[in-house]
């Protein structure tokens, strides 16, 4: 693989891992967050790769920019992600996390950038 590639890969994997549980953020401010603000794809797709880590990546709190699980396809079992979520305190209805604007966790913010 392109090492570029895989360290930005690392790099939305340590930033997912602070998404404190019972939060979710976006692709697309992960992407920002990292200087990068038009490859929300690229950080979906890392996501995606995130089983290759050595440490375990909390891929369930990021979803898309309106609070959809559109990775939730991803995951093993028909809604495994939306239960990992509401094992967190996270309401999901219809595929859409309940109070996303409540609950967005914005890196830019949060992490003081």
């Amino acid at each position: 693989m392109n090492s570029k590639k895989d360290g930005f890969f690392k790099d939305v994997w340590d930033v997912a891992r602070l998404i404190p549980k019972g939060r979710v953020t976006s692709y697309g401010a992960i992407a920002k967050y990292l200087g990068s603000p038009g490859a929300a794809r690229m950080v979906g797709w890392a996501m995606n790769a995130c089983s290759a880590s050595q440490e375990p990546v909390p891929a369930q709190r990021v979803v898309n920019r309106i609070g959809m699980l559109s990775g939730k396809s991803h995951f093993q079992g028909h809604n495994l992600m939306q239960e990992l979520l509401e094992s967190e305190g996270v309401k999901v209805e219809n595929n859409q996390v309940v109070e996303f604007e409540k609950l967005f966790w914005d890196p830019m913010v949060e992490l003081g950038l």
